[in-house]
């Protein structure tokens, strides 16, 4: 089978199959899309079996991610917890995996790598697993106060019952206001994970390309914000993508307020599930708060088409050897630049 690429910001196919396929998620749209290229200059690529003329079939998105730091890489894609590729016939799936493993090795990428959040493709000879990870859903088709009712009694229904009698706020938007509160919680979580916050550019330009599907959550004591999450709407699903905090309130219950808030949101707007996300397998604090909510945990395995010695990328990397310690001591606008020079070699 001949395979061919089209670019999906310049194709209307790709949002038309974006829009009727099941496996679809927000990280494929063209949203998603607009931000990567916005933010970090990244180019998506779309590779099909579909002819230029014909209404599209199947596709597998990736992004070119060029750096002299980090190499040179195809990944579906940059920053996405998962992105299945939207191929169902078998035979069509042998021909574009069996193209990008001679594009690999003829082009002189690093690697390429897919992010599927199935098990299909893991026994594919010559793509290798990279990284492990649990992703975490919760089912929403029941009543409210079922979903209430199986939430872990001291860890999430009592702190949404104390977030209430502390009389914590809750807010919700797209404000300046909100995206400042946010993003100023951001950078205290990530310097308490040792870690650079993402640049500030790359949720205003969320903000702007989601539009209304996009919420920032914010919970306050008084005039204060000491949680917020950021989500986004995508058909039946809600995703929860980012959260920040401040440690200093985490008793008052803000985050699990913030959580049940978005719960009831997404019944309300015929969400039949949340995505909570993915959490490191060896993060068993993050997980075990994703399983008090009742969430189904499963495992997600990144696969690799790679050439001995290619990055693990740059943001993993210092996360585990040692750069943690040195971030930790470093200024407050130091981190937020080192999180504007680092993120877009990541990828």
């Amino acid at each position: 089978m001949t395979v061919y690429t089209l670019d999906p910001l310049q194709d209307s196919r790709w949002a038309e199959l974006i829009a009727r396929h099941p496996q679809a998620s927000v990280f494929h749209t063209m949203a998603w899309l607009q931000t990567l290229r916005r933010t970090y200059g990244y180019q998506p690529t779309v590779f099909t079996t579909t002819g230029p003329e014909s209404a599209l079939d199947n596709g597998i998105v990736f992004c070119q991610v060029r750096s002299w730091l980090t190499g040179r890489r195809l990944v579906s894609l940059p920053f996405s917890d998962h992105c299945e590729p939207l191929v169902d016939d078998a035979e069509a799936s042998l021909a574009l995996l069996t193209h990008l493993e001679h594009i690999r090795r003829d082009s002189g990428w690093d690697y390429i790598e897919l992010r599927p959040h199935s098990e299909r493709l893991n026994s594919t000879p010559g793509l290798a697993a990279s990284e492990r990870f649990w992703f975490h859903v919760l089912d929403l088709r029941r009543d409210e106060s079922a979903l209430f009712d199986a939430l872990h009694k001291d860890s999430i229904q009592r702190k949404i019952h104390r977030a209430r009698r502390e009389g914590l706020a809750y807010d919700e938007g797209r404000s300046e206001r909100l995206l400042g509160e946010f993003y100023e919680l951001l950078v205290i979580t990530r310097q308490r994970h040792q870690l650079p916050p993402q640049p500030l550019a790359w949720f205003k330009n969320l903000v702007d390309a989601f539009g209304g599907s996009l919420k920032i959550r914010v919970a306050r004591q008084g005039d204060r914000a000491v949680a917020a999450i950021l989500t986004i709407h995508h058909g039946p699903v809600m995703v929860y993508k980012y959260g920040a905090s401040d440690a200093t309130f985490h008793p008052l219950g803000g985050m699990q307020l913030l959580l049940w808030n978005t719960i009831r949101d997404a019944c309300s707007t015929g969400c039949g599930s949340l995505d909570l996300g993915r959490s490191d397998t060896d993060n068993d604090g993050l997980a075990i708060f994703k399983d008090r909510w009742n969430a189904r945990r499963t495992a997600i395995t990144y696969l690799r088409y790679s050439k001995a010695g290619a990055s693990r990328g740059v943001i993993r990397k210092y996360a585990t050897d040692g750069v943690k310690q040195v971030l930790d001591h470093v200024p407050g606008p130091c981190r937020t630049a080192a999180g504007r020079f680092l993120y877009k070699h990541a990828g």
